[in-house]
């Protein structure tokens, strides 16, 4: 029987190799999924007209909305997708371009090695679009990125060989370390550095709206409208970082976080008496209980949705909190670990604000080893290997963390070192950045190379953004990296046998096998 659709994108791709049904485990239809490849195909199609045609600021914005499109959990809605598909053409037509568009099943047919690096390509394409667009959205962006974009979608189309396509894919690695800092710029200079900051876990009374995803402004926007209305905001999934944010704490009715990580939504939000705003992914196919109090911005689109425009006028958000009317009274909620509140706001501002304290604890031996423990967290089994380790880790070594896997260990209290907690939580997935950072500072100091750092990554990935960070780790130089809970899909035999020859990416084990290997 003939495949009804094929994505092997995300970690939980149907038995580890690709979902072909009648619909992805993300709840995303064959017919969405199809779509997304016309997309994609379209996409190919334009970048190669740019080789000869020069794009405008139009092109650039519409080449980051298409792939943002196409990451997982993002877009289920078969119209909208059609109407980027449309947009995309008209723009290659409106720059001159005749060709048609490329295929990109071509891709998904491929020798498994040229699959495998043009699929690392393309994911760390979506993955990227996602970070320069929220940078774009505060007014940022750059022309060395914006040109690779079109560079990258145009050498999917390309008859090339591995090495070929091998310099592509590590470039993707450095131009993704350079649309993470353009990020950060523009997230620090719109907000302020973020700094320490307790957030509570506690629901207050009274009509609430819960903000998830990753864009900050979209948060900034939503909490000018509902001042003084009489609502509180609370957080959840990737915006937990933005209570770190000066000129965003500045408002008092900023109050907390709701829930844990993206998987457990449909469970966290059932009859949940506060309205939802999605401002990026990760949407899951919302159930009845709830479906008519979420809404979604940006590309998000799920069919029967409200989806709030490009007017940004969340008026429909605000009239549901204060319809709904919240909680009759204060609850208290938990993490997953029970713990009553998280803290976050450790980017590189901070951490290297203290450098010389943390040197000092280094050298007299109170702090023998640094985890970075972090990435996009899961549905899969498996994934409790993240906080076992956590528990597991000796109480003279520091956890830094970042994305949504956090919420597997950031309400666990393990003490402090030096002043400083053992756990601290650097940001959302793109401040990876501020990790790379505060190690590159850190190795500077030592005067030795990061490699040689008392440093172990150990690394969750779910979706597209996760890929292009890996890339970025990888052009760095950064070897030993733990990954799981299972390997790509798309990462063949023989360009998993040259990350693991080149960089010793190693498949995670057990907590105590890994530690043990880590620590001797």
């Amino acid at each position: 029987m003939e495949n009804k659709m094929f994505c092997f994108q995300c970690e939980q791709t149907m038995r580890g190799t690709g979902c072909t049904g009648c619909a992805g485990v993300c709840g995303k239809s064959a017919a969405a999924a199809d779509l997304q490849d016309e997309l994609t195909s379209a996409l190919i199609g334009l970048a190669r007209v740019c080789q000869t045609n020069a794009p405008t600021a139009q092109t650039h914005r519409l080449v980051l909305e298409a792939l943002f499109t196409t990451i997982t959990n993002v877009n289920f809605d078969v119209s909208t997708i059609q109407i980027m598909i449309d947009r995309v053409r008209a723009e290659k037509a409106a720059l001159g371009g005749q060709a048609g568009d490329y295929d990109v099943r071509q891709i998904w047919k491929a020798d498994e090695d040229i699959r495998s690096l043009k699929s690392l390509i393309l994911f760390g394409l979506r993955g990227m679009a996602a970070y320069a667009y929220h940078a774009l959205m505060l007014g940022r962006s750059s022309e060395e990125v914006d040109a690779f974009f079109l560079k990258g979608l145009a050498a999917l189309g390309e008859d090339w060989g591995m090495d070929e396509l091998l310099p592509i894919v590590m470039e993707t690695g450095k131009v993704n370390l350079t649309c993470m800092a353009l990020l950060d710029e523009a997230n620090t200079t719109a907000y302020g550095t973020p700094t320490p900051t307790t957030v509570p876990l506690t629901i207050e009374k009274g009509p609430f709206i819960i903000v998830t995803g990753h864009d900050l402004k979209d948060l900034e926007l939503l909490l000018k409208q509902t001042e003084g209305k009489g609502i509180n905001i609370y957080t959840h999934g990737e915006m937990l970082p933005a209570h770190g944010y000066p000129l965003l704490k500045k408002y008092g009715h900023l109050k907390g976080n709701f829930g844990t990580a993206w998987q457990n939504q449909q469970k966290e939000f059932d009859n949940v008496p506060g309205a939802i705003l999605f401002t990026t992914n990760c949407l899951m196919p919302p159930r009845s209980s709830y479906s008519d109090r979420v809404f979604t911005t940006e590309v998000v689109s799920y069919p029967g949705l409200v989806h709030i425009g490009e007017d940004k006028d969340f008026t429909p958000v605000i009239e549901k909190a204060l319809a709904l009317g919240g909680y009759s009274e204060e609850q208290h909620f938990t993490g997953i670990n029970g713990g009553t509140t998280v803290m976050t706001g450790f980017g590189h501002g901070t951490v290297l604000s203290v450098a010389d304290k943390v040197i000092d604890a280094v050298k007299g031996g109170a702090i023998k080893h640094f985890f970075l423990v972090g990435g996009c967290d899961g549905a899969r089994p498996g994934r409790n290997y993240y906080t076992d380790f956590v528990k597991q880790t000796p109480a003279d070594t520091v956890i830094l963390t970042l994305a949504c896997g956090k919420y597997r260990f950031n309400d666990l209290d393990l003490g402090t070192i030096g002043g400083l907690p053992r756990i601290m939580d650097m940001g959302q997935c793109n401040d990876a950045y501020s990790a790379i950072k505060v190690a590159v500072a850190l190795s500077e100091a030592f005067g030795c190379g990061v490699n040689d750092l008392p440093l172990t990554l150990v690394l969750s990935w779910y979706e597209q953004k996760a890929v292009c960070i890996l890339l970025t780790l990888l052009y760095l130089g950064l070897k030993n990296i733990y990954l799981g809970p299972t390997l790509p899909a798309f990462v063949s035999p023989n360009v998993l046998n040259f990350l693991v020859e080149n960089y010793n990416i190693t498949p995670i084990s057990t907590p105590e096998e890994d530690l043990k290997k880590i620590l001797g």
